[in-house]
């Protein structure tokens, strides 16, 4: 795939921009995972049961992986837009996070550098927390790909000052939040922050709005 111009860049941010609520879970999924990481089904299989549902915008979104996409080519799919994507397990300071990352080069070299080096780092959560990554690095080895970054379920970040960190995220090139998110099972109890809260953070900082399901298992509208 070839190396992303700044045109693809704004052309990606204005397809999200246009994103409406009611697209995301309908239309629009842009966090899934697949079997390359801790999710049931291969990307071949993401791509058919999407396109059986009718959804138009997809991105897999593997935990610290971009192996989903090894055995694809972007370009010859048809009936469905699959955005590249990838989640960063990361730190900001003193809080663990989740950096989704979406319309990089594939081949960016530093980027496949930050990618997991053993299944371990894709799948176990006990060893995903203890990540090196932080999320200046993260944001920027995204960008520098011609990627846009956004911060995965918010609501979950246990940050006491959830504004400040965001601003924060922003001042190293954050380009978006995850707003359109199920929060059910061990994210529903772990919730920190209101999806109010969230809104309002995304409006006032002029961020992108995000949305998916964070699919695992064989139904893309199931986590």
């Amino acid at each position: 795939m070839p190396a992303l111009s700044e045109n693809s860049m704004d052309e990606l941010k204005n397809l999200i921009a246009n994103f409406e609520k009611e697209d995301y879970f309908e239309k629009v999924n842009l966090h899934i995972h697949s079997n390359c990481s801790d999710g049931v089904l291969s990307s071949h299989e993401i791509i058919k049961k999407a396109q059986k549902i009718n959804l138009e915008h997809i991105s897999i979104t593997d935990h610290n992986s971009l192996e989903a996409y090894d055995s694809i080519d972007l370009d010859k799919i048809e009936d469905i837009n699959v955005i590249a994507g990838i989640e960063f397990d990361c730190w900001h300071k003193t809080d663990f996070m989740h950096i989704l990352g979406y319309g990089f080069d594939l081949n960016d070299k530093n980027l496949r550098k930050l990618c997991a080096k053993d299944k371990r780092e894709t799948r176990l959560d006990i060893v995903r927390i203890f990540s090196q990554k932080k999320s200046p690095e993260v944001i920027k080895t995204i960008r520098d790909a011609g990627g846009i970054s956004v911060l995965a379920h918010p609501a979950c970040c246990w940050s006491l000052n959830l504004e400040k960190m965001v601003e924060e995220l922003i001042s190293y090139g954050l380009d978006g939040i995850e707003l359109y998110y199920p929060y059910v099972r061990h994210r529903k109890i772990v919730k920190f922050h209101s999806i109010k809260k969230i809104a309002e953070i995304a409006e006032k900082n002029n961020l992108l709005i995000t949305g998916g399901t964070d699919c695992h298992s064989e139904k893309l509208d199931a986590i």
